[in-house]
């Protein structure tokens, strides 16, 4: 489990910050882990901002939600820049499902950190056909601490580590759940691919 640097409210000492990214697969509970996080930091009265892309409307308009059904208040944004402007002068920045901002998430978790602010970012590492998935490569680069969570295969029952599309959807990008991911590990995950034609 992560242990958190201090969490005291922040003063006047100019204390740096950093980039916390907390990844894995479908299932995995990131978004579970983001939310603990968050919740720490609201326990010991740090002022705390929290985003999410805006397409993401599976389970709220507004809120994240974990598959598990935890929640916490967000603000959904259209584009990283955003978090700029709405971020004011809040101790901690949470960002969930990292993967679908554009490239500029990275510069905008960079900035957040430079002035001082803990940034606790969620997403998914790898997109469906086990590729990395939009920025999330650069944040893990920049991250001071990088947490990989993971899934149970709902194949083998073992460690899963990727998200086996269910349909032959081919865009990067198709919100789903259950009905369209399936976690699973090494093995299961290409044998799915090779079924499908696909190595």
């Amino acid at each position: 489990m992560f242990i958190e640097p201090p969490l005291g409210k922040k003063g006047g000492d100019g204390r740096a910050g950093w980039i916390e990214v907390v990844c894995g697969c479908m299932f995995s509970g990131k978004t579970e882990e983001l939310i603990r996080r968050l919740n720490r930091a609201l326990i010991a009265k740090q002022r705390v901002e929290i985003f999410k892309p805006s397409i993401d409307k599976r389970y709220h308009q507004e809120k994240i939600v974990s598959h598990a059904e935890r929640e916490i208040r967000s603000t959904p944004v259209d584009f990283a820049n955003d978090i700029l402007l709405l971020a004011g002068d809040c101790d901690v920045v949470g960002i969930d499902e990292a993967q679908f901002f554009d490239d500029a998430i990275v510069d905008v978790c960079n900035y957040l950190a430079d002035s001082g602010k803990r940034v606790i970012v969620a997403g998914l590492d790898m997109d469906y056909e086990g590729k990395p998935f939009g920025p999330m490569p650069n944040l893990l680069a920049v991250a001071e601490f990088v947490t990989k969570v993971h899934a149970i295969c709902s194949q083998t029952g073992e460690m899963a580590s990727y998200s086996f599309r269910l349909n032959e959807n081919s865009g990067q990008v198709l919100l789903g759940e259950k009905d369209k991911y399936e976690a699973r590990s090494r093995k299961a995950f290409v044998e799915g691919r090779k079924v499908r034609g696909r190595k």
